[in-house]
């Protein structure tokens, strides 16, 4: 099966040769710069999906670890947070 497969893509690639040689200059120009554009289409999407997986999975650390620290050092008084760090700084008596 894998064996056709690859025959089918080298015959494919072969007529695609054999018309580019065919063609014209102008007409050649313009289907090689086509196919790099959907070249590098391609390869931005490939890239894409590859680091597609790890930034959603860094995301989702970085996102729980937010909401770790968020519930860390809180003080509940019914639906109100009360941060330590709202707290004001003792008053210096010596004043």
């Amino acid at each position: 099966m894998v064996e056709k497969v690859l025959a089918g893509v080298v015959v494919v690639v072969c007529i695609g040769l054999f018309v580019r040689l065919l063609i014209g200059e102008r007409r050649r120009y313009r289907l090689d710069a086509w196919l790099q554009r959907q070249g590098t289409l391609l390869a931005r999407r490939a890239r894409g999906l590859w680091h597609w997986r790890s930034s959603r999975k860094q995301a989702q650390r970085v996102a729980d670890e937010a909401i770790r620290r968020a519930r860390g050092e809180v003080e509940r008084d019914g639906n109100v947070y009360k941060p330590k760090s709202f707290r004001k700084p003792p008053r210096d008596k010596m004043h």
